[in-house]
């Protein structure tokens, strides 16, 4: 009987009504203006509800308190962070700050023994075994980014598209002040990297987000690693199972 009634309830669209309930659950502090936008990048994100309602967060936090500096971004997959960014300066006023989008534009790069799910699993053996079409590569094109980017309307001459791995390209192209940095290159050593160059350039208050701490091994040991001898505390923000933020505290 139980059967019955749950296939009739599905069939009736139950399910689908729970995962709306799911989502207005998630959003319920957001305004509305901010909902659209989580739900307009939906198709160019692999982020969670979540971590997409505590980014647009972010970006409230630096208009609000003018925390000055621009956003980068390391790791854009088809741009879908970058893409919510540009519409929620947009939708505050402020279309002052550069954005930096920092990727191979060619998928992921090349793991390292450090890279594994916290399962234990390697990076290498998750990527041998999947197709480069599955989402793990992460691949989109370069046109494709800056189709979704221009998409937004935000000043085309304040978007910079930064080609390569970030151990290349990093320190070559750099914005002088960030005031958002988010991270989401997976591994251990581009996120190392990444750290060692851009956390420097982070302005006081402003926000570090790294999207893969809880997921990856090498990302959690590179910011654990950073931060080990840091001056000053750091907490870091649980946004859900894989995401963190921190505020910057310290000058330098």
């Amino acid at each position: 009987m139980k059967k019955i009634v749950k296939a009739a309830l599905a069939s009736a669209g139950w399910e689908l009504g729970r995962t709306a309930d799911r989502h207005a659950e998630a959003l319920a502090d957001l305004s509305p203006a901010d909902r659209e936008i989580v739900a307009r990048v939906d198709p160019f994100t692999m982020t969670s509800l979540e971590r997409r309602a505590s980014l647009l967060g972010a970006v409230d936090h630096i208009v609000k308190h003018r925390i000055a500096g621009d956003i980068v971004e390391c790791g854009v997959w088809r741009g879908g962070s970058m893409m919510a960014v540009a519409l929620a300066l947009m939708a505050r006023g402020d279309t002052s700050r550069h954005l930096y989008l920092y990727d191979t534009f060619e998928g992921m790069s090349e793991p390292t023994e450090a890279d594994r799910a916290l399962s234990g699993e390697s990076a290498q053996t998750q990527l041998e075994r999947t197709s480069r079409d599955h989402a793990l590569w992460a691949v989109a094109s370069f046109e494709d980014v800056q189709a979704n980017l221009a998409s937004t309307g935000y000043p085309a001459e304040r978007i910079h598209y930064v080609k390569g791995k970030v151990e290349d390209t990093i320190p070559g192209t750099l914005p002088t002040q960030i005031a958002l940095l988010r991270l989401d290159t997976d591994w251990y050593e581009s996120t190392r990297h990444e750290l060692n160059h851009l956390y420097p350039l982070l302005s006081r208050n402003g926000l570090l987000i790294i999207d893969d701490y809880g997921h990856w091994q090498g990302a959690k040991q590179a910011v654990d690693e950073y931060f080990a001898n840091s001056a000053e505390p750091v907490f870091l923000h649980r946004v859900d199972y894989t995401a963190r933020l921190l505020v910057k505290r310290d000058k330098a």
